[in-house]
Protein backbone atom coordinates (compact mmCIF):
# COMPACT_ATOMS: atom_id res chain seq x y z
CA UNK A 1 0.00 0.00 0.00
CA UNK A 2 1.57 3.38 -0.84
CA UNK A 3 0.13 6.79 1.28
CA UNK A 4 -0.06 9.46 -0.60
CA UNK A 5 0.17 13.06 1.38
CA UNK A 6 -1.08 15.77 -0.58
CA UNK A 7 -1.64 19.51 -0.03
CA UNK A 8 -2.08 22.38 -2.20
CA UNK A 9 -2.48 26.39 -1.94
CA UNK A 10 -0.77 26.81 0.97
CA UNK A 11 0.08 30.30 0.21
CA UNK A 12 2.81 30.85 2.89
CA UNK A 13 4.69 34.28 3.59
CA UNK A 14 6.95 35.88 6.43
CA UNK A 15 4.18 35.74 9.04
CA UNK A 16 3.28 31.77 8.78
CA UNK A 17 6.75 30.44 9.41
CA UNK A 18 6.32 27.26 10.92
CA UNK A 19 2.77 26.83 10.89
CA UNK A 20 3.00 23.76 8.91
CA UNK A 21 6.32 22.46 9.90
CA UNK A 22 4.70 20.70 13.39
CA UNK A 23 2.40 18.62 10.91
CA UNK A 24 4.71 17.84 8.31
CA UNK A 25 6.95 16.55 10.85
CA UNK A 26 4.46 13.64 11.43
CA UNK A 27 4.64 12.39 7.76
CA UNK A 28 7.60 9.33 8.36
CA UNK A 29 4.54 7.82 10.53
CA UNK A 30 1.92 7.80 8.53
CA UNK A 31 2.64 8.53 4.64
CA UNK A 32 5.38 7.76 1.75
CA UNK A 33 5.81 11.03 -0.06
CA UNK A 34 4.46 14.67 0.20
CA UNK A 35 2.92 16.07 -3.13
CA UNK A 36 2.37 19.55 -3.02
CA UNK A 37 -0.08 21.33 -5.87
CA UNK A 38 1.00 24.41 -6.84
CA UNK A 39 0.12 27.78 -4.94
CA UNK A 40 3.21 27.29 -2.71
CA UNK A 41 4.14 30.97 -1.89
CA UNK A 42 1.35 34.01 -2.26
CA UNK A 43 3.36 35.87 -4.65
CA UNK A 44 5.82 33.96 -6.10
CA UNK A 45 8.81 36.43 -4.44
CA UNK A 46 11.98 34.33 -3.59
CA UNK A 47 11.82 35.17 -0.12
CA UNK A 48 8.16 33.59 0.64
CA UNK A 49 9.91 30.62 -1.23
CA UNK A 50 12.49 30.34 1.65
CA UNK A 51 9.54 30.36 4.76
CA UNK A 52 8.28 27.18 1.70
CA UNK A 53 11.42 25.64 1.87
CA UNK A 54 12.12 25.68 5.37
CA UNK A 55 8.84 24.05 6.18
CA UNK A 56 9.52 21.32 3.79
CA UNK A 57 13.58 20.96 4.35
CA UNK A 58 14.55 17.77 5.72
CA UNK A 59 11.35 15.46 6.23
CA UNK A 60 12.31 12.50 5.94
CA UNK A 61 10.20 11.24 3.26
CA UNK A 62 10.11 12.68 -0.41
CA UNK A 63 8.62 15.94 -1.36
CA UNK A 64 7.53 16.52 -4.84
CA UNK A 65 6.10 19.71 -6.07
CA UNK A 66 4.56 21.95 -9.13
CA UNK A 67 4.40 25.35 -9.24
CA UNK A 68 1.00 27.57 -9.65
CA UNK A 69 -0.09 30.57 -11.13
CA UNK A 70 0.49 32.49 -7.19
CA UNK A 71 3.72 31.21 -7.50
CA UNK A 72 4.56 32.64 -11.14
CA UNK A 73 3.08 36.48 -10.07
CA UNK A 74 6.51 37.85 -9.40
CA UNK A 75 8.26 36.83 -12.40
CA UNK A 76 10.83 34.60 -10.77
CA UNK A 77 9.84 31.28 -11.12
CA UNK A 78 12.82 29.52 -12.11
CA UNK A 79 14.50 30.90 -9.11
CA UNK A 80 11.31 30.19 -6.83
CA UNK A 81 11.96 26.37 -7.96
CA UNK A 82 15.71 26.71 -7.47
CA UNK A 83 15.12 27.47 -3.57
CA UNK A 84 12.82 24.45 -3.31
CA UNK A 85 14.69 22.25 -5.27
CA UNK A 86 17.60 23.44 -3.17
CA UNK A 87 15.57 21.99 0.05
CA UNK A 88 15.34 18.91 -1.37
CA UNK A 89 11.96 18.69 -3.18
CA UNK A 90 11.77 17.67 -6.63
CA UNK A 91 10.03 20.11 -8.89
CA UNK A 92 8.51 19.56 -11.79
CA UNK A 93 7.01 21.04 -15.11
CA UNK A 94 6.28 18.74 -17.85
CA UNK A 95 8.73 16.12 -16.17
CA UNK A 96 8.66 12.75 -14.10
CA UNK A 97 10.41 11.88 -11.15
CA UNK A 98 10.62 8.06 -8.87
CA UNK A 99 10.69 8.66 -5.46
CA UNK A 100 11.60 5.84 -2.80
CA UNK A 101 10.58 5.39 0.26
CA UNK A 102 10.23 2.20 2.70
CA UNK A 103 11.07 0.48 -0.37
CA UNK A 104 8.46 1.58 -2.43
CA UNK A 105 8.71 3.77 -5.86
CA UNK A 106 6.52 6.17 -6.53
CA UNK A 107 5.65 7.64 -9.59
CA UNK A 108 4.90 11.51 -10.53
CA UNK A 109 4.39 13.46 -13.40
CA UNK A 110 3.80 17.07 -13.47
CA UNK A 111 3.20 20.49 -14.38
CA UNK A 112 1.88 23.54 -13.66
CA UNK A 113 -1.24 22.77 -16.18
CA UNK A 114 -3.64 26.01 -17.43
CA UNK A 115 -6.96 26.82 -17.98
CA UNK A 116 -9.33 26.89 -20.88
CA UNK A 117 -12.27 25.23 -19.83
CA UNK A 118 -14.06 21.79 -20.55
CA UNK A 119 -15.53 19.56 -22.96
CA UNK A 120 -18.46 21.55 -24.68
CA UNK A 121 -17.48 25.15 -22.52
CA UNK A 122 -13.81 25.84 -23.85
CA UNK A 123 -11.27 27.83 -25.57
CA UNK A 124 -10.21 27.37 -29.37
CA UNK A 125 -7.01 28.13 -31.26
CA UNK A 126 -9.40 30.65 -33.16
CA UNK A 127 -9.13 34.58 -33.46
CA UNK A 128 -6.71 36.73 -31.75
CA UNK A 129 -3.15 36.03 -31.81
CA UNK A 130 -3.02 36.40 -27.72
CA UNK A 131 -6.34 34.08 -27.45
CA UNK A 132 -4.49 31.26 -29.78
CA UNK A 133 -1.90 31.11 -27.43
CA UNK A 134 -4.00 30.96 -24.79
CA UNK A 135 -4.64 27.84 -25.55
CA UNK A 136 -1.56 27.02 -27.03
CA UNK A 137 0.46 27.04 -23.65
CA UNK A 138 -2.83 25.18 -22.34
CA UNK A 139 -2.19 22.16 -24.92
CA UNK A 140 1.76 22.43 -24.02
CA UNK A 141 1.51 22.25 -20.49
CA UNK A 142 -0.69 19.13 -21.32
CA UNK A 143 1.46 17.70 -24.21
CA UNK A 144 4.55 17.95 -20.80
CA UNK A 145 1.69 15.88 -18.56
CA UNK A 146 1.06 13.04 -21.04
CA UNK A 147 5.11 13.05 -22.04
CA UNK A 148 5.99 12.42 -18.49
CA UNK A 149 2.99 9.93 -17.63
CA UNK A 150 4.32 7.88 -20.80
CA UNK A 151 8.25 8.04 -19.08
CA UNK A 152 6.85 6.82 -15.88
CA UNK A 153 4.98 3.59 -18.02
CA UNK A 154 8.58 2.81 -18.70
CA UNK A 155 9.64 2.42 -15.39
CA UNK A 156 9.22 -0.23 -12.53
CA UNK A 157 6.72 1.71 -9.85
CA UNK A 158 4.23 0.69 -7.27
CA UNK A 159 2.13 3.89 -8.16
CA UNK A 160 2.28 6.45 -10.99
CA UNK A 161 0.80 10.21 -10.18
CA UNK A 162 -0.21 13.33 -12.18
CA UNK A 163 0.19 16.49 -9.79
CA UNK A 164 -0.88 19.28 -11.59
CA UNK A 165 -2.20 22.85 -9.78
CA UNK A 166 -5.02 23.57 -12.48
CA UNK A 167 -8.03 20.98 -12.31
CA UNK A 168 -8.45 18.10 -15.00
CA UNK A 169 -12.02 17.56 -14.29
CA UNK A 170 -14.94 19.80 -13.45
CA UNK A 171 -16.24 17.43 -11.00
CA UNK A 172 -13.81 18.87 -8.20
CA UNK A 173 -14.90 22.54 -9.32
CA UNK A 174 -18.44 22.06 -8.06
CA UNK A 175 -18.84 24.97 -5.61
CA UNK A 176 -16.93 27.47 -7.73
CA UNK A 177 -18.96 30.27 -9.75
CA UNK A 178 -19.58 28.31 -13.26
CA UNK A 179 -18.20 31.34 -14.76
CA UNK A 180 -14.98 30.97 -13.76
CA UNK A 181 -14.55 27.19 -14.83
CA UNK A 182 -11.92 28.34 -17.99
CA UNK A 183 -9.79 29.74 -15.78
CA UNK A 184 -9.62 26.89 -13.26
CA UNK A 185 -8.64 24.11 -15.59
CA UNK A 186 -8.72 22.34 -18.63
CA UNK A 187 -10.20 19.30 -20.39
CA UNK A 188 -6.52 18.90 -21.91
CA UNK A 189 -5.13 17.49 -18.39
CA UNK A 190 -7.44 15.03 -18.21
CA UNK A 191 -6.94 13.58 -21.84
CA UNK A 192 -3.13 13.29 -21.04
CA UNK A 193 -4.03 11.37 -18.00
CA UNK A 194 -6.46 9.40 -19.48
CA UNK A 195 -4.36 8.86 -22.86
CA UNK A 196 -1.37 7.31 -20.36
CA UNK A 197 -3.46 6.01 -17.09
CA UNK A 198 -2.29 6.93 -13.95
CA UNK A 199 -3.19 5.91 -10.56
CA UNK A 200 -4.20 9.41 -9.22
CA UNK A 201 -4.69 12.61 -9.87
CA UNK A 202 -3.90 15.41 -7.40
CA UNK A 203 -4.93 19.22 -8.22
CA UNK A 204 -5.53 22.70 -5.86
CA UNK A 205 -6.58 25.85 -7.22
CA UNK A 206 -10.32 25.73 -6.57
CA UNK A 207 -10.67 27.20 -3.45
CA UNK A 208 -14.17 26.81 -2.67
CA UNK A 209 -14.18 23.38 -5.05
CA UNK A 210 -15.39 19.72 -4.28
CA UNK A 211 -12.62 17.19 -3.36
CA UNK A 212 -13.41 14.16 -5.04
CA UNK A 213 -13.51 13.58 -8.53
CA UNK A 214 -12.95 10.99 -11.43
CA UNK A 215 -12.04 11.30 -15.65
CA UNK A 216 -13.69 9.88 -18.05
CA UNK A 217 -11.61 6.47 -17.88
CA UNK A 218 -12.05 6.36 -14.14
CA UNK A 219 -8.51 7.91 -12.77
CA UNK A 220 -9.77 8.78 -9.67
CA UNK A 221 -9.15 13.02 -8.55
CA UNK A 222 -8.68 14.51 -5.53
CA UNK A 223 -8.59 18.39 -5.28
CA UNK A 224 -6.23 19.08 -2.09
CA UNK A 225 -6.51 22.64 -2.49
CA UNK A 226 -6.17 23.53 1.46
CA UNK A 227 -9.36 25.38 1.99
CA UNK A 228 -10.89 22.00 0.77
CA UNK A 229 -9.49 19.97 2.75
CA UNK A 230 -9.62 21.97 5.80
CA UNK A 231 -6.00 20.55 7.44
CA UNK A 232 -1.89 20.91 6.66
CA UNK A 233 -2.76 17.86 4.22
CA UNK A 234 -4.74 14.80 3.25
CA UNK A 235 -3.22 11.10 2.72
CA UNK A 236 -4.43 8.84 0.32
CA UNK A 237 -4.33 5.14 -0.09
CA UNK A 238 -3.37 3.12 -3.01
CA UNK A 239 -3.18 -0.24 -3.63
CA UNK A 240 0.41 -1.22 -4.80
CA UNK A 241 0.53 -3.12 -8.73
Amino acid sequence: MTRVAAVGDIHMGPDSQGTLRPAFETLPGCADVLLLAGDLTRHGTPEEAQVVAREIKDLGVPVVAVLGNHDHHDDHPDEVTAILRDAGAHVLEGEATVVTHGGLRIGVAGTKGFGGGFVGRCAGEFGEPVMKEFVRYSRRRADGLRAALEELRGRECDARIALTHFAPVPDTLAGEPPEIYPFLGSYLLAEAIDTVGADLAVHGHAHAGTEHGMTAAGVRVRNVAQPVIGRAFHVYSLAAH
